[in-house]
């Protein structure tokens, strides 16, 4: 990303976390309200954890805004977390005494790589950084470029359709039936795929267990010439794939029919090109999703992305303690049964992210103004 950038810090049981973004033009409006909005869609989802009964993220704008509006100079926003209170000595900056430490890892997690790589003897610094707790910040963010993207015709949206082995087969064509899709407590379009996923997720979670799905982001509005095929960093299917993957627990991404395709003959799967006075250039598919040698084609985004089931579990796995090297019972860390719901948004987020850099890639500008005047 060479136009937007953002850095985040911040642990899971910290005082807060927080994001500058750098490269956001002047003139866009921003409000708090906003980002709590989209803050609120992130903790949301059946299947979350008691977590989210603590907290309430709501967004302070620390700098880069006067009166609403970015002035061009790096955005600074911080979510302060409410469990810091009952963590301030466990998670003190202040030197002081280690305490005990964790030190059986969960498999799945990044506790046992972490701890071995940074040579620590307590994965809890590991687990704090780690956390899915992180995208917090990427969702606040997000909420910012979304904004951005929206002034200039290019909206996103984000659904589950699948939880666990139970899928949702609904053909969904932005922006009918995204209402049905925000009301939903799993983020799913379909009623009665949304009450089997809802059973499924009871049943995880009286047996211990945890459980993963697939989740579907979607970009309208998308203009031709977003990214390059001039070299690989600069495809944008590749930089998509990897803000995606960036996201905890996520292990697979799609764009388009990827996996479908895969099976076919190649006449059954490229997308031909038509063209007519009243339509211009069109297709009549969109197995591509959007995407051609890395480059935007006109048609809307369509990008999937798999999520391996949460790596905390209250039936923990076995483990070895890094410590004696003794077999133990991994650490067991409150957490969601499910959270697909959840990465959804993050989904949503980092792709807006990812956009709003190949945007100001191709059309530049220091301010709102001169981007519309150039687009």
């Amino acid at each position: 990303m060479r136009r937007i950038r953002f850095l985040t810090a911040g642990e899971s049981h910290g005082p807060a976390l927080l994001v500058i973004i750098e490269g956001l033009p002047a003139g866009l409006s921003v409000t708090r309200e906003e980002i709590d909005a989209d803050l609120a869609r992130r903790q949301r989802g059946f299947g979350r954890g008691g977590r989210m009964a603590i907290e309430k993220d709501r967004v302070e704008i620390l700098a880069g805004v006067r009166k609403g509006k970015t002035l061009g100079s790096p955005v600074a926003l911080l979510v302060r977390n409410r469990d810091w209170e009952n963590w301030k000595e466990v998670m003190a900056v202040e030197p002081g005494e280690e305490g005990f430490a964790l030190t059986a890892p969960r498999p799945g997690h990044a506790d046992f790589a972490g701890s071995i790589k940074f040579g620590f003897g307590d994965i809890r610094n590991v687990i704090e950084r780690a956390s899915a707790r992180e995208t917090v910040a990427r969702v606040a963010a997000g909420a910012v470029v979304k904004k951005m993207l929206a002034l200039f015709g290019i909206n996103l949206y984000s659904r589950v359709i699948q939880i666990g082995s139970v899928k949702d087969n609904s053909a969904f064509s932005p922006p009918d039936g995204y209402q049905t899709i925000e009301e939903s407590i799993l983020r799913c379009l379909s009623p009665s795929a949304e009450a089997k996923m809802v059973a499924l997720i009871k049943q995880a979670k009286e047996n211990g267990d945890s459980l993963g799905g697939i989740f579907e982001v979607k970009a309208t509005g998308l203009p031709v010439g977003l990214g390059s095929y001039t070299q690989w960093d600069l495809r944008l299917d590749g930089l998509l794939a990897q803000a995606l993957l960036s996201i905890p627990g996520v292990k697979g991404v799609e764009i388009g029919d990827a996996f479908h395709s895969a099976t076919l003959f190649g006449s059954q799967v490229q997308d031909e090109i038509f063209y007519s006075s009243e339509k211009g250039f069109y297709r009549k598919t969109n197995r591509a999703g959007g995407l051609e040698g890395g480059v935007t084609n006109g048609q809307m985004l369509v990008i999937r992305a798999a999520m391996k089931p949460i790596s905390s579990l209250s039936r923990p796995l076995s483990t070895v303690e890094i410590t004696t090297r003794q077999p133990t019972q991994a650490h067991k860390e409150r957490s969601d049964i499910c959270a697909v719901p959840a990465a959804a948004v993050v989904g949503e987020a980092v792709t807006a992210l990812v956009l709003a850099d190949a945007f100001l890639e191709k059309f530049g500008g220091d301010s709102i103004a001169e981007i519309k005047s150039r687009l």
